[in-house]
């Protein structure tokens, strides 16, 4: 089992950054992928960006050169730093990791970027 708890939500204005956190707890040397989903009122639920055990990462084309995510594996945490951030980033956003048990989320973290 894994618990994931995500922190770092917040208003911010469009152009400024916030920078998102989770902690993982549990079989955390079981993670190979960690990464951050947000859904938007009325929107499913997307990939913003993942990254694995190696540090492989990969984006979402609309954040790709805006947001950054790194993980520390010795911790199970992993981050996402989000520049420039547009209205349209609004959104609860949500860690994820995965095992060979299957997928585990976080409760989310409100993020709204006012225009």
């Amino acid at each position: 089992q894994v618990q994931l708890v995500e922190s770092g939500g917040g208003l911010v204005q469009a152009g400024g950054s916030l920078r998102l956190s989770c902690a993982a707890s549990g079989s955390i040397s079981s993670i190979y992928v960690m990464g951050w989903y947000r859904q938007a009122p009325g929107k499913q639920r997307e990939l913003v960006a993942a990254i694995t055990s190696v540090g492989s990462t990969s984006y979402a084309d609309s954040v790709k050169g805006r947001f950054t995510i790194s993980r520390d594996n010795a911790k199970g945490t992993v981050s996402l730093q989000m520049n420039s951030l547009k209205p349209e980033d609004t959104a609860v956003y949500y860690c994820n990791a995965a095992n060979f048990r299957g997928d585990y989320w976080g409760k989310g973290t409100l993020v709204t970027v006012s225009s």
